[in-house]
């Protein structure tokens, strides 16, 4: 495996390497933002409102079930580790943020105005976190699909529950995307519907509005052993509702422990 790369002292990436065919990742929970790069932010990208504050901790489970793990460590505001590096749109027509956010999602810009980064800086940000991520995860997915010949990738994300740029009302609680069944199938697809018909404590959907960001497309249509699942929470289940950037372990416990008998079935059907 590929030793996690550094910048300024900061590696880009936490990972552990399990034993099972269950890899988990959370491209979006880091906050740390270089030095140089924070210092062209506004208040609203210093702010990093847009973070998927802890979501990595609701899976604290995984290494119980021999995954492996990978958690991004930078602001998706350096650079969005769920975006198509060639800059196409996840849902054409719709508003949605770049490889290289220059906006939150209530479209107020994170820049001064004038200052988003150009394209040489687009690049280098994709070549110095993007890209070491991304082999890291396929390095991943790869030695999983070696020892047990198959793969399953959770890619793991949350979101505030209303953002009227965004989606109309309050998404469900939870959000699974399949891109339309093309990343998760037969009998694992199965098994998300049968943990879906049994579960009511939280409200939840199959592509909905989120049928899977470029990581669950990209890496679920990659080869016949890999299968991925994208898992989109909204924040206020397992948040602070006072301060939503904290975690709150009495209201996440409960959610925790019922995500891990959908991942345990999904990991039993492959």
């Amino acid at each position: 495996m590929p030793a996690a790369p550094q910048t300024t002292n900061h590696p880009v990436f936490a990972f552990h390497e399990g034993t099972s065919p269950l890899v988990i990742a959370a491209p979006h929970v880091g906050t740390h933002i270089p030095p140089d790069i924070a210092a062209k932010l506004n208040d609203t990208g210093r702010a990093v409102r847009e973070t998927d504050f802890h979501v990595h901790r609701l899976f604290d489970f995984a290494r119980e079930l021999g995954a492996t793990t990978l958690f991004a460590t930078h602001s998706r505001y350096v650079v969005d580790l769920n975006r198509d590096p060639a800059g196409a749109n996840l849902y054409p027509g719709q508003f949605e943020t770049g490889l290289c956010p220059v906006s939150d999602f209530d479209q107020n810009p994170i820049y001064p105005e004038a200052h988003n980064p150009c394209a040489a800086e687009i690049e280098f940000r994709r070549e110095t976190y993007w890209q070491p991520y991304h082999d890291q995860l396929k390095a991943a997915l790869d030695a999983a699909v070696a020892r047990h010949g198959k793969a399953l990738l959770i890619d793991a994300h949350s979101i505030r529950g209303v953002i009227p740029s965004l989606f109309e009302g309050r998404l469900p609680d939870l959000n699974f995307g399949t891109n339309s069944g093309q990343t998760l199938r037969g009998g694992t697809l199965k098994a998300l519907q049968d943990w879906r018909v049994k579960t009511d404590t939280y409200s939840h959907v199959l592509d909905g509005r989120f049928k899977g960001g470029y990581t669950t497309r990209h890496y679920g249509a990659l080869a016949e052993e890999i299968q991925a699942l994208q898992i989109e929470i909204v924040q206020d289940t397992y948040l602070d509702s006072k301060t939503p950037h904290l975690y709150d372990a009495g209201i996440a416990a409960p959610l925790s422990q019922t995500l891990r008998p959908l991942i345990e079935a999904l990991v039993a059907a492959l």
